[in-house]
């Protein structure tokens, strides 16, 4: 069976199962290279660098960009898998959390260096926080040892072709949500970005971490700061409370514009409903008197006709 045979194959079992409700996240390659971005090259390279793997990944490689991996989850030191191979093969991926003393470590080391959090999940890091982050055996990245893997195929290897598209599937997941890696070791990626940092940031505090000159404050914020000390970051969050009550303000006078046309409509229908009653009323009244009328008058026209045949016979009795 050619390989676009298995593809259409597994894409109907697929599609089975998304009808059933299954939340599918196929692994989606374009061109050659399965990474672009920083934390995605990153865990490539470090599975890579291990001798435990070196047989097996090569046709993980080919397995991953033909579109073989129709289904991966990520989360919380698990890694959910389904590969097209002669059939469609479950994957579990199992990854210890990384060791409170390793985090604590990264982050003592990282302290400082990182200002935001969109600077950190899109990899534009000091060669110092890069170095941190992807030291084999110190860094974020698991080791061999806190590895485990499981699939359903008749390979007798610990690491089957299946087994590596997924750990390349899961490079090329990191590309597009990196957040994902510190999930999976556990671990809350805001707490590498420092609040003294931020502090130190905007106040040009000395001491050897990134500064920001009054000029390029004056330059960035649209102000004149002369030679007044720069305020408290602090003071920052009170147009929130005031953007805040606009908006609770604006929203109240919506409700109280719905209110107001809902009860004008109720009032409108109700004087409708009134008039056509009256209406009603009104007619009921009249075809009573009318009806009357007619009664009276017939009755008239008979005793005029009943008289007028009496007087006839009456005239002709007497002749």
């Amino acid at each position: 069976m050619s390989v676009a045979q298995r593809r259409m194959k597994a894409q109907k079992k697929m599609a089975k199962l998304h009808k059933k409700g299954m939340d599918v996240q196929p692994i989606e390659i374009a061109g050659r290279k399965i990474t672009r971005t920083f934390w995605g090259q990153a865990w490539c390279d470090h599975l890579e660098s291990f001798s435990d793997f070196d047989n097996r990944l090569p046709r993980g490689r080919r397995y991953v960009r033909n579109g073989s991996v129709c289904h991966l989850e990520i989360t919380k030191g698990r890694v959910k898998a389904i590969v097209s191979g002669s059939d469609l093969y479950n994957i579990k991926v199992g990854i210890k959390p990384l060791a409170p003393n390793k985090w604590s470590q990264v982050k003592r080391s990282c302290a400082g260096q990182i200002s935001s959090l969109l600077e950190l999940l899109q990899g534009k890091l000091s060669s110092g926080v890069m170095g941190v982050v992807t030291d084999r055996h110190k860094g974020l990245f698991p080791e061999p040892s806190e590895i485990t893997f499981n699939c359903d195929c008749p390979d007798w290897a610990t690491m089957c072709k299946h087994v590596a598209a997924v750990m390349y599937g899961v490079g090329a997941r990191l590309d597009e949500k990196p957040e994902l890696l510190f999930l999976l070791r556990g671990v809350d990626h805001e707490e590498l970005i420092s609040a003294e940092a931020a502090v130190d940031g905007v106040t040009g505090r000395r001491g050897g971490r990134k500064r920001i000159a009054k000029g390029d404050i004056s330059d960035v914020f649209g102000i004149d700061l002369g030679g007044a000390p720069p305020e408290p970051p602090v003071a920052a969050k009170a147009p929130k409370k005031t953007a805040r009550k606009a908006v609770r303000k604006k929203s109240a006078k919506k409700i109280v514009k719905k209110v107001a046309k809902k009860t004008a409509k109720k009032t409108v229908k109700k004087a409708a409903k009134e008039k056509k009653a009256k209406k009603a009323t009104k007619k009921t009244a009249k075809k009573p008197a009318t009806r009357k009328a007619v009664k009276s008058t017939r009755k008239r026209k008979a005793v005029k006709k009943v008289a007028k045949r009496t007087s006839q016979v009456r005239a002709r009795k007497k002749s």
